[in-house]
């Protein structure tokens, strides 16, 4: 492994594995990470928790995935990250179904077991009590393994969707169209920090509530002329 993703993987599985000391019924995993942003546009997956995916001799492990877009968030939210997949391991033990529609749905026994990990839980419409973040609390308790991450995090994985360095105004728009535009994945917003960030996002998902920016914690807000 380089000197990028070896020891981000290696801080990964530390962090897994105090989550483990803490909780008995979290399995352990095989550890991935690739791009958490291919497939449809808006969509952007921060981790998964997949039962039984790799071989290990006679032994199958389930495996944990991390998007590497979800790394520009920052220690912090990548800890909550680890957290709410930890839940979905321990369901797994403990045999609960804590989703459905495929795993996007997040019922209540998946909104349980993310509080006593110390994850804050809110519902969303459409994938119910999917929507995760680590309150002061929680970041107070594990400040170690936020450091630990902090440090390993040195890179992040630039969005499928994001237009690539050196695109000009001649490039084609979505769906092949020559509009002399960048292509373009909803409205762009910023944050408080100096410089400002900048993402991109659904009016539907803006209109669903504050995206916070995971450096200086402050919601991204309309771009001005966007």
């Amino acid at each position: 492994m380089n000197a990028i993703s070896g020891p981000l993987v290696a801080a990964i599985e530390t962090v897994w594995a105090d989550l483990r000391a803490r909780h008995s019924d979290i399995p352990n995993v095989v550890v991935t990470m690739a791009s958490g942003s291919l497939g449809r546009r808006g969509v952007l997956k921060l981790g998964h928790f997949g039962p039984d995916r790799w071989k290990v001799g006679q032994q199958v492990m389930p495996e944990l995935f991390v998007g590497g877009e979800g790394l520009a968030m920052g220690a912090r939210d990548v800890l909550g990250t680890l957290l709410h997949e930890a839940a979905h391991g321990a369901a797994c033990t403990r045999g609960i179904d804590d989703t459905s529609r495929g795993g996007a749905y997040h019922n209540g026994k998946f909104a349980s077991i993310a509080r006593e990990f110390g994850l804050t839980v809110e519902r969303t419409p459409e994938r119910g009590w999917t929507a995760t973040t680590v309150p002061d609390s929680t970041a107070k308790a594990y400040q170690r393994q936020i450091r630990l991450l902090d440090a390993a995090i040195v890179a992040y994985r630039r969005s499928e969707h994001e237009p690539a360095d050196g695109d000009d105004d001649g490039a084609d728009g979505e769906d092949g169209d020559k509009s002399g535009r960048a292509p373009r994945n909803g409205r762009a917003l910023v944050c408080t920090c100096t410089p400002a960030r900048r993402v991109r996002a659904a009016q539907k998902t803006i209109d669903a509530g504050p995206i916070l920016c995971g450096v200086c914690r402050e919601p991204f807000a309309v771009a001005e002329g966007d």
